[in-house]
């Protein structure tokens, strides 16, 4: 799967983004698409993944209540709501692709910055 993502710029506290993460290739193989991201110093996290389906999600907890994952296959796309932005949420944000039989994330997107201003 090839994956890039988009939508990253510079907000205020309390502002809102959409990041998009347009997926194409073998994208029936994918089991999840997560979105990950990597504050400036510190080690890359999961924020948030979403099924084939999009029956199932998963939220980091220090983004439950203010980010939303949802994606749109018709569109082969991946999108990640992000509200309430606070300053630690500053960071490279990557997608990524998780296949059936496998734990980890193999194909990943180039990263977009999300820059929060107090």
């Amino acid at each position: 799967v090839q994956l890039q993502a988009s939508g990253g710029g510079l907000v205020q506290a309390g502002g809102s983004l959409r990041l998009s993460c347009a997926t194409s290739g073998r994208t029936w193989n994918s089991r999840y698409i997560g979105w990950f991201r990597q504050p400036p110093g510190k080690e890359r996290e999961l924020v948030a993944a979403i099924n084939n389906s999009g029956g199932s999600k998963y939220y980091a907890d220090f983004v439950k209540g203010r980010f939303t994952i949802s994606r749109d296959n018709a569109k082969n796309t991946v999108y990640l709501q992000m509200n309430s932005l606070k300053p630690e949420d500053t960071a490279v944000y990557y997608c990524a692709a998780q296949y059936i039989g496998r734990n980890a994330y193999d194909d990943w997107g180039q990263g977009t910055l999300v820059t929060v201003s107090s």
